[in-house]
C-alpha cells in the first residue's frame, strides 16, 4: 500500500492533519535534540518526514531512516534524507548497541507484533539510550472524542480516496488507531520490553501522544 501511495503521502497527511503533523514532528525532534544524540535511527520513516526534522535539529548527528517501503524510501531521499536503509522494523540489520535514540513515528501501531519491536529497538539502543514513539491516539474529552471518532470513521476515509486516488489506502487506519494501547497501559508495554521511566504527554487534545523511554534499568 506504501509503495502504491508514495507519490500523495505527504499531500494525503498533511491535508488530513490539518497541517498540525509538522508542529507534532516539531515537538518530537526537540525533545530528541535535548538527548544530545550522535546517532539516531528513525524507525518506519516513511517519506522522511521526521528524518529530516531531527537532521535540521541535530546537523552534526549521523541520521538513519530505515522502512521497508522501497518507494517511500526513494521519496525520503529526494528530499534530503542523507542515509536510509530497507528494514524490517521486528529483524533490524543493525548490530546491539548501535544507536544513542531511536525514534518511530506513526509506524508502531502498523508493525504485526508491537512487544517484538519494541524489543528489538532496546537491542540497537546503547545503554544511555533513549527511545521516542510519536502515535495516534484518541482524546480523553468525550466532546472532542465522539467528534473525532466521526472525522477518523466517516469522513477520513473518503478523503484519502480522493488525494491518495486509492479506495483501500489508510482503510485500517482508523480500527488501527482504536486498537492500539494508549496512555499508561503503552507506558507499560514499553517498559515491560527493555525500557524504563516511561511516560507521555499528549498534543492536539490527546489526538497524538508523544512516548518517551530510556534505556537506564532496560535489558
Amino acid at each position: 500500500m506504501f509503495d502504491c501511495i508514495s507519490s500523495r503521502y505527504d499531500l494525503a497527511n498533511h491535508i488530513l492533519s490539518a497541517g498540525c503533523d509538522f508542529y507534532w514532528r516539531k515537538r518530537a525532534a526537540g525533545i530528541v535534540a535535548r538527548w544530545k544524540p550522535s546517532c539516531v535511527l528513525d524507525l518506519a520513516t516513511g517519506s522522511g518526514d521526521l528524518a529530516l526534522a531531527l537532521q535540521r535539529r541535530l546537523p552534526r548527528s549521523e541520521i538513519i531512516g530505515a522502512d521497508f517501503s522501497h518507494e517511500m524510501l526513494a521519496l525520503a531521499r529526494r528530499k534530503g534524507v542523507r542515509k536510509t536503509v530497507v528494514a524490517d522494523a521486528l529483524k533490524l540489520p543493525f548490530a546491539d548497541q548501535s544507536f544513542d535514540a531511536v525514534t518511530v513515528a506513526f509506524g508502531l501501531r502498523n508493525m504485526r507484533d508491537w512487544a517484538a519491536a519494541l524489543r528489538e529497538m532496546r537491542r540497537v539502543l546503547n545503554q544511555s539510550g533513549h527511545l521516542l514513539v510519536l502515535e495516534f491516539s484518541l482524546p480523553s474529552h468525550s466532546a472532542l472524542r465522539a467528534a473525532y471518532r466521526f472525522y477518523l470513521h466517516k469522513v477520513l476515509p473518503r478523503l484519502c480516496t480522493i488525494l491518495t486516488r486509492d479506495q483501500t489506502a489508510y482503510e485500517y487506519l482508523g480500527a488501527s488507531i482504536e486498537n492500539f494501547p494508549r496512555g499508561p497501559t503503552m507506558c507499560e508495554l514499553i517498559n515491560a520490553n527493555g525500557f524504563a521511566d516511561a511516560a507521555t504527554r499528549s498534543l492536539s487534545g490527546g489526538i497524538v501522544a508523544i512516548y518517551t523511554a530510556s534505556c537506564s534499568g532496560g535489558l
